[in-house]
């Protein structure tokens, strides 16, 4: 073990002591302890695996900080690994000197405004446990080639940019587990422009990654989300998002979930992913995809999306499964409603959802957007549609619309408003629809009918009014 004191370092929060790291890292014997105190460094140390053997950094349980007055990552991990992660695509010198370094148990704080946390470039099997990162622009950015990364029980709090970024990464295996991710004004978790595979989010607190901390003028409407994956050039497939709690407050563009695919012949690039049992609430809109292919939604409950909870467009293959969409019924008639809209969508279903709008029919609370809608449950342009065994209650102006879509089969579902003073005009309405099947439903009368229609519908075995 090698203490970063018997190297010079003073840890007094007064003297710089970068070179002392430096010489620590150059000249020790792998695993560097870092006594409780507050060390200065004023240039980012770069620990090069390939010129050194096997490391581990330890902050003694926390007690100890690293504050950086310059600008640029205060911790950069450096590697070679250019394989995939199969065994025999590693070099014996990779398990010699490059794999799993560590950094646990300490706190990182900025003090330059462009001041980072921590940049892991090309390194095999990175483990982050334990660390605190706040006061930074970017808190740990993952760039350039990773494999078997593993970020848990970390901190990553109140930062001016990013909290967790993948940037042009080449990365296959990465599990953010456990963490507390928050007050990152440009988002939680963020991939841009990358090749990434078995990407895992569990068990972590996500929350209020926008401006409203920062209050950095004309910034609040910048496009932002707890967790944020922007294709781009690339392609994100291969991903769970489970047991989180994902909750903002409302910034103009954000979302809690937003995925951005490459669209066109390239919209498969995102797909592959389950996002399942998370507590999703309190943005613009919860859960926004677009040029997605092949995602699984099932078992979330879902509340206050100021826009929509739920806005899918141009995508395929998706199945929106027994989620709960809810308002909080304590703020009675001081409320956000709900919504759920597929636009320009192909082979979908919904199954075993419930789907209850505000008691108002609009939304009440500040800072709300105006509903534009005409179903709580929109199906817009779309083809190949199921949906089945689903509450769709309180809607208005109708329960389910339906326009310029295709092959819509609606069965076994609930369409009721049970309101004291109605709301919805009908159950179901139906736009311009070519083939639309409705069977075995519960259909409640509207203020105006039980199923509006202007196109071709079959019905059978339902119950209304």
């Amino acid at each position: 073990m090698s203490n970063v004191r018997d190297f010079g370092a003073k840890g007094d929060g007064k003297t710089d002591d970068t070179e002392a790291l430096r010489h620590c890292l150059r000249d020790g014997n792998g695993l560097v302890e870092f006594p409780r105190g507050d060390y200065l460094i004023s240039q980012t140390v770069v620990i090069d695996l390939t010129q050194r053997s096997r490391i581990a950094l330890k902050g003694t349980g926390g007690t100890a900080k690293l504050i950086m007055t310059g600008p640029g990552p205060a911790l950069s991990l450096q590697a070679s690994h250019a394989g995939s992660a199969d065994p025999g695509d590693f070099r014996p010198e990779e398990w010699l000197r490059e794999r799993m370094p560590t950094i646990s148990e300490i706190e990182i704080e900025g003090r330059h405004p462009e001041a980072d946390g921590i940049l892991i470039n090309g390194v095999m099997q990175p483990t982050l446990t334990g660390v605190l990162i706040r006061h930074v622009r970017t808190g740990i950015e993952i760039t350039r080639r990773a494999r078997n990364v593993l970020i848990s029980h970390c901190h990553v709090y109140h930062n001016t940019g990013i909290g967790i970024y993948l940037n042009k990464v080449n990365l296959h295996q990465i599990n953010i587990i456990g963490c507390h991710i928050s007050y990152n004004r440009l988002g939680g978790i963020r991939a841009e422009n990358s090749e990434i595979r078995n990407f895992q989010i569990t068990g972590n607190d996500i929350e209020y990654n926008n401006n409203r901390a920062f209050k950095v003028p004309n910034a609040d409407d910048v496009p932002t989300a707890e967790i944020y994956i922007d294709v781009g050039t690339g392609s994100v497939r291969e991903g769970t998002i489970s047991s989180n709690t994902i909750q903002s407050t409302y910034s103009k563009n954000g979302a809690n979930i937003r995925f951005i695919g490459a669209g066109g012949e390239n919209s498969h690039k995102t797909g592959m992913w389950a996002i399942s049992g998370n507590l999703i609430g309190s943005q613009e809109t919860n859960l926004h995809l677009t040029s997605v292919r092949g995602m699984s939604i099932t078992g979330n409950f879902i509340y206050s999306g100021h826009h929509r909870n739920v806005l899918i467009e141009d995508s395929k293959h998706v199945t929106l499964g027994s989620n709960c969409f809810e308002h909080n019924p304590d703020y009675k008639m001081n409320e956000l409603c709900t919504g759920v809209t597929f636009k320009n969508c192909d082979d979908c279903n919904i199954t075993g959802m419930i789907l209850q709008d505000g008691q108002t029919g609009q939304h009440t609370v500040p800072d709300a957007v105006p509903i534009q809608r005409q179903g709580v449950l929109e199906l817009l342009n779309c083809q190949r549609f199921n949906l089945s065994g689903s509450q769709i209650l309180d809607g208005a102006p109708h329960g389910i619309y339906v326009e310029n879509c295709t092959d819509t089969v609606i069965t076994g579902c609930t369409v009721l408003d049970n309101r004291t003073t109605k709301l919805m005009r009908a159950a179901i309405c139906l736009k311009k629809p070519v083939r639309c099947l409705i069977t075995s439903c519960r259909l409640g009368k509207g203020t105006a009918h039980v199923i509006e229609t202007d196109g071709e519908i079959q019905q059978s075995n339902n119950l209304s009014d």
